[in-house]
Order: structure tokens, then sequence, then C-alpha cells
């Protein structure tokens, strides 16, 4: 296993691939393209771009989060000069605007199968971008005012009168099942969207029964705003001549993706709209799915004839983002008398928000649940639940942080409740490599890995054998110390079908042109590299295209770990597609048959000493040279690693300090090590963020958000992240061709169960044995205290 090491705060690594002193593209730790521009002002996002004669729009908003509609005055903001235009559902509706079509996924492979019970189906509700009667979550758009500045129209909007009629609300998933509770939906009873089950249930049920030991947690891994840089921001046109729609903006599914679901909505041909969108300020899953202004902007500029552009301020993100996470899980783990697992059951609770816009993170984390463990018998119900709060979508890594976070603090306390060892527990019950491909016990298949191997390596790097020194330290100065180590997996498919076109010009440039969205991977260097690998040609000779539907035919964006693993398929097959073709032409400018022709150092040769380069191969004909690479494939992606955390605690505060964490992630073949030493940092901070401060908290009896500013809502900063050691190992992934694994989620998906269990180590002295997060200094204050008083 080559490991391949990394720092945060230090750019260097260890020289990697190339015989003979240099490197190949493939491998090699070369900066991304794009930094320059970004870091020096120059990148362009959707609120750089304003068409001449561009109007401004703003939304007047829901104040409750849920009601009927009885009525809309808008006569004293459209008698406002300089106001364009004030539309409202009715308006939408009328002009053919239908709901947006989520598409949420609540089945699909390599994931696990989710079981419905007999008489219940999937609730799919319908999200129209401008609803007519009713407002399900405060902060919900009902008005759209178009005017001449962006002033005027955040002036006309405060002016239009919206008469609500307050429903109750509830806001809590499991209080949302309850008898009574108020109902967002008719056709929804109980408000439960979906109920199922997955793994053996008999199975489970004997092997408790046997169990000479059984742990059990009921936690709530709590509600989250992506909080991208960027704010949301859209810029809508319409061309009367061509009757074509155009939408600048940014998405995480890709321009392709969200020109489709910007047709449904609109009610046109998909020919009839173009997706153009820029750099992309952040995203991390909440951006992906598609938002009401993406609809709305086009619509208006259809209405008064010119641009429209809309951009959020922070508390119109903060109101109505796509949020994340809220599971609440129920989970218990039954051990024999030397620490074998035997089962594992639960019941996970996934809070929707007001609309199904997506079952993934439900369905994802009860594929994971038993992480990267030999569990005999697994069993769990799932049930998705309507609330008043926005819609949550997906966040970094989906479902696995909450599966992963379950797993592993089950496991910690099956060790202190019962007098095991927290690592040679979970060195006796992990998978091994000759067991693989290894079949969980829902019916998931992880292809490949070496999970002991990875463990121990972290353990080694982080130091885990000094740690009782280091404790005793900590100690001397006042402060607790705590460490923890946690296993993960992930399952990632998304989108099955990419594309990638390869252009060879007369001038010497490759064009490499394809479907997925970059939000800060690196796509602009790290394709090109292969495409340079495969080829044989200078890096420099490639340029990247994408983001723009007149020129990208096909794409599924970047989620759900996707675009390394599909588009270098893709772009293997473009790469063929192009010099078969190329061959055939230098084949007859050469007079030799085109089983004669070998390709090397960046030409087309014949057998007698003759050759073209691609350029004048393809100057020698009349239309393009390229080659298309396409595949539709829904096998997984299985990375996985481990993650050792090292945290003092002050006693007297409560102050969680974060001091050491070391990152080892599998991700099968390190295409570009620099960035993903980047994405792991990025991942861990987010991670990090989650348990120790960010939370989303809506007022329980009206549904009104508490955390509508960063007065509210903390966020990790440089003095929270520690420095991160990080570690790439390289064990192929037997499902890949190239056995490239995803690695731009690791860092989060273990972060929440390891900070968690570093911090109760450290208080295991005074016996705490769980912290709900986020463990701010008050949460982690109080539950010393109550401990000392009751003890």
């Amino acid at each position: 296993m080559r490991i391949i090491a990394g720092r945060s705060g230090n750019a260097k690594n260890d020289p990697l691939r190339g015989g003979g002193g240099a490197l190949s593209e493939i491998g090699k730790p070369r900066r991304r393209m794009e930094d320059r521009r970004l870091v020096t002002g120059r990148g362009r996002y959707a609120d750089d771009f304003t068409p001449e004669g561009t109007a401004y729009a703003a939304l007047v908003r829901s104040p409750h989060a849920h009601a009927r509609i009885g009525g809309i005055d808008a006569s004293r903001a459209a008698a406002l000069p300089g106001v364009l235009a004030v539309l409202t559902g009715t308006d939408a509706a009328a002009d053919g605007m239908g709901p947006i079509p989520h598409n949420p996924d609540w089945q699909g492979g390599p994931d696990v199968e989710l079981r419905l019970p007999d008489g219940f189906g999937v609730a799919l509700t319908p999200n129209p971008p401008l609803p007519v009667d009713t407002v399900r979550y405060c902060g919900e758009a009902v008005v759209l005012v178009v005017a001449e500045t962006a002033a005027l129209a955040a002036d006309a909007a405060e002016l239009v009168a919206v008469d609500y009629e307050p429903l109750p609300a509830v806001t809590d998933a499991r209080a949302a099942m309850g008898e009574g509770a108020p109902q967002l939906w008719p056709d929804c009873p109980k408000n439960l969207a979906l109920t199922c089950e997955v793994g053996d249930r008999e199975a489970m049920d004997a092997a408790f029964a046997g169990a000479a030991h059984v742990v059990t947690l009921d936690s709530h891994i709590h509600r989250v705003n992506g909080v991208p840089m960027e704010p949301r921001a859209v810029v809508g046109e319409y061309d009367a001549e061509t009757d074509l729609y155009t939408l600048r903006s940014a998405s995480g599914r890709g321009a392709v993706q969200t020109r489709e679901r910007l047709a449904v909505t609109l009610g046109v041909p998909r020919e009839n709209c173009r997706a153009v969108f820029g750099d992309m300020g952040g995203n991390f899953g909440t951006r992906n799915a598609f938002s009401p202004e993406f609809a709305l902007m086009p619509w208006a500029a259809r209405r008064i004839g010119r641009p429209v552009k809309w951009t959020a301020d922070r508390r119109e993100c903060f109101l109505t983002d796509y949020q994340a996470r809220d599971l609440r899980s129920e989970a218990a783990l039954a051990l024999d008398e030397d620490g074998n697992f035997l089962a594992l059951r639960g019941v996970n609770t996934l809070n929707l928000g007001a609309y199904t816009v997506y079952f993934w993170p439900l369905r994802k984390g009860l594929s994971m649940m038993q992480g990267t463990y030999r569990i005999p018998a697994v069993h769990f119900r799932g049930h998705a639940v309507l609330t008043n709060t926005a819609p949550t979508a997906v966040y970094r890594s989906a479902g696995r942080p909450e599966a992963i976070y379950m797993i592993e603090r089950l496991i910690d306390l099956a060790a202190e409740e019962h007098g095991f060892d927290r690592v040679e527990l979970r060195r006796r019950n992990l998978v091994a490599p000759d067991a693989m491909p290894f079949t969980n016990a829902v019916g998931v298949t992880y292809d490949s890995g070496d999970y002991a191997t990875g463990m121990d390596g972290a353990l080694e790097a982080a130091g885990w054998a000094g740690f009782e020194a280091r404790r005793a330290a900590s100690r001397r100065r006042g402060l607790l110390r705590g460490i923890a180590v946690a296993n993960y997996i992930e399952v990632t498919s998304g989108i099955p079908r990419e594309r990638a076109e390869l252009r060879a010009l007369a001038n010497g440039t490759i064009e490499l042109v394809v479907g997925t969205m970059s939000s800060g991977q690196g796509h602009e260097t790290s394709f090109p590299q292969l495409a340079a690998d495969w080829l044989g040609v200078p890096f420099e000779c490639i340029r990247y295209v994408a983001n723009d539907t007149e020129r990208v035919s096909v794409g599924g964006g970047s989620h759900s770990g996707r675009s390394m693993r599909l588009a270098s398929i893709a772009i293997d097959r473009a790469v063929k597609a192009l010099l078969e073709r190329g061959g055939a032409i230098a084949a007859d400018a050469l007079q030799a048959a085109p089983d004669k022709i070998a390709w090397r150092g960046g030409a087309f040769h014949a057998a007698g000493g003759a050759s073209l380069g691609l350029a004048e191969t393809a100057a020698l004909n009349d239309w393009p040279l390229e080659g298309i690479g396409d595949i539709t494939d829904r096998s997984g992606g299985y990375p996985y690693g481990a993650h050792v955390c090292e945290v003092e605690v002050d006693p007297g505060t409560g102050h969680v300090h974060v001091v050491a964490w070391t990152a080892l992630d599998d991700v099968g073949l390190a295409v570009n090590p620099l960035i993903l030493h980047g994405q792991a940092q990025g991942a861990v901070a987010q991670g990090l963020g989650q348990a120790l401060m960010e939370a989303v908290r809506y007022r329980p009896e009206d549904g009104q958000l508490l955390t509508g500013s960063f007065m509210d809502y903390a966020m990790p900063r440089a003095g929270t992240v520690p420095p991160i050691d990080t570690l790439i190992t390289e064990v192929p992934a037997s499902s890949h061709p190239f056995g490239i694994r995803p690695g731009g989620e690791g860092g989060t998906t273990p972060a929440l169960g390891l900070v968690t269990n570093a911090v109760c180590h450290a208080l295991r002295d005074f016996g705490v044995r769980h912290i709900e997060m986020p463990l701010t200094p008050e949460r982690v204050w109080r539950a010393i205290r109550e401990v000392q008083r009751s003890g």
C-alpha cells in the first residue's frame, strides 16, 4: 500500500510517479489551474453577469411557517415608479409553470433496496416556485417583484400586503408523526412521505436474544446549513425571436441537468432552454437541488422583455437555502462475550422539511449502518417525515456521516460499558481483505479494501501509543485529553451517465468537454491531466470546456462522489475514439494501412518513418477531428479510511480544543494528490464544524428560524481547525477500470462520531456517557456538572 503524505498549510508532497525522474500527469500534484484566477478576484460568478438592460428582482417571503394565503394586494407596490412587474403563483400557473421536478429517488442501486410495508406508498409533494394557496415554511417565496434597481425592488416588496391565515406548525420529525400533529399535506397521514425497512428482522431478533452484551444509543444528528461563501444568484434572460430562455447561475447538478429541470418547470421543450454557469463559490450538496428562483427569473424575463437578476442576501440564504442532516436515530448493537458483533437494529427518522426534495440521506444511511464491520444480522426501519421547515437536501456525504456516527459511537460505548479495548474491538470485527467483495447484512456489496491496515496506518501516524504521556501533560495544565479512532466507508453513485468529448484543433489545442460542474474539486486541472497522459501530449495543450449547454450535451454534475469515477472512464473512451478517427485520417494521408499506423509521442507514425501530428491531422479535415466517450454506470464507489482525532477539554468552561487530526483515506488511484489533500482538509473542517458548533434551530411552537445570521449560526474558523495530517493510500478499487475511488467526502464522513468519541473519552473519569452534538462549551460544561451533581 503506497502512502502519499500531506499536511494542512504545507503544499509539498512526496515524488509520485514516472520513470527517469519525469513525472507523468496522473499522480502529479499539479496546482489547480483556476486558483490564480479565483484568488486574484478574476472569477466569474453568477452575480458578475449583468446583461444590458438588466432589471432586478426581490421576493416577498412568508413570515409564517404554515399559513393559508387569503389574498394578495400588490397595488401600492405596482404603483411605484420603476416597478416593472409584481407576479404571484396565480400568474405563474396561468403561464403554464408547473412544480419543480425534484425526483427525490427513494430507490436506486447500488444502495440498499427499501422495502415498503403493505399498504404504504411513497408521497411526492408538488413544489411550486410560488405557492398559490398555502405556505409551508418560514421564508417561502410568495410574490416576485421586478424593478429597475435592486433597492427599488426591495422597497416595493415591502409594500405588498399578503393576507395570511396562520396554521399550526411542527418542526420536529418525531413530533410530526404523532397523533394530533399539524398535517402539511392531506395525502400524507402523520406527515409520512416514506416509511420502509431493510435487513432481516427475524435474524436480528434471534441474535439479540442470544447476545451477552447490548448497547443502545438514541441521538439526533442535527440540522445544518451548507453556508457556501457565494450566496445564490440567478440571471434570467429570454429571447423572443428564438423563444429561448437562458439561465445563468450555478448548481452542483451541472448545466445539463439544470436545463432539464428548467424546461419541465416552465413547461417548454428543453431545446428552448439554455443553462450557462460560471464559477461556483461553494456547494457541498446543498446547491444540487433546483431552486425556485432558477425558474422564476427566466420566466420574469419573458414577462417584462428584459433580463432579470436576483441575488440572495445572507438572511435569505439562512432562511431558504436547502438545509441538511436532521436525522434522529435510535439504535442498538449486540455482542457476544468475546466482543464479536452479532446484530444491529434501529430506527432512522429523516426530517425532509416542507417538500420531498431528496430521500438520498435516508437511503444512503440505511445502506451503511454497519460501516466497515462484519455484523451478520441488521434490521432498520426508516421514516422520511414532512415538517414546517426549509426543505432538506444532500450535504457532503449525505447519510453516510449519520450512519458512521451511530456505529462508531456504539462501538465506543460497548468498549466503555463492557470492558473491551476500543481498537481491538474494532480490529476483531473489521471486514477482512480476503472477504472481498463483501455483501453486508442489508445487501450492499463492498468491492475491495484493506480496512485493518488503513486503521493501523492512521493509529501509527497519529502516535496513538504515546497518548498517555500527552494526556498526563494536559492534566498538569488542568485540561482533560481524549483521543478516538473511527473507520468509515461510503457507497457513492449519483446520476449514472456522463460524457467526455475531445476535439483536436489545427492550432494544436485539444478541447476537452465534460458535463460535470466543479465547485472547488479542480476539474479544470485533474481532467486535463488524464487526457494529457492518455494522449501523450503536454498538459498545456488541453483546454477544458464545461458549464454551457450550448457546448455540453450530456452531464450529471458533481455530487455523490461521481465526477472522477465516471469522467475518467468517459475521457478514456473519448481518447480512444479520437485516436481511432485520427489514425484513419493519418493513414489515408500517409498512404498506409490503418493497422500500420502507430500513435506515440503526440503523432501518428507510419511504418516507413513518416508521421503526422494531431494538429496536422486535424488540419486535413473539413470537419472536426473529435472523439466522444459515453458512460452509463450504476455501480457504486466505495471509498474508505480511518481518522484519529485528539482533543483537550477545559473542565471549567467546557471548551473543546481539537489539537490534532490524522486522516487516512483510500482513493484507489490519486490522479492529483494535491487536490485530494485539499479536499480531505476541507471535508474535515466541515465535519468538525457540525460536531462542535454549527446548528440550524427553529422555534418549536411556531417554526420561526432562530439561526438567521452568523450571530446565531456559528462557523468553524482558522483557530478551530487543527493541523491536519492527510494520508492517501491506494488500494485499487476492483469495481473501476483504473482503480479509482471517490475522494471528496472522506473527512466529513467519520468526523461526527470521531469528535464525539474523543470528547467523551476525555470526560470518561467524570462518567459522562454521551453528549449530543453540537459539543458547545455549554453542553460539555453541563454534562460535567450533571454527573457531578448526580454522583
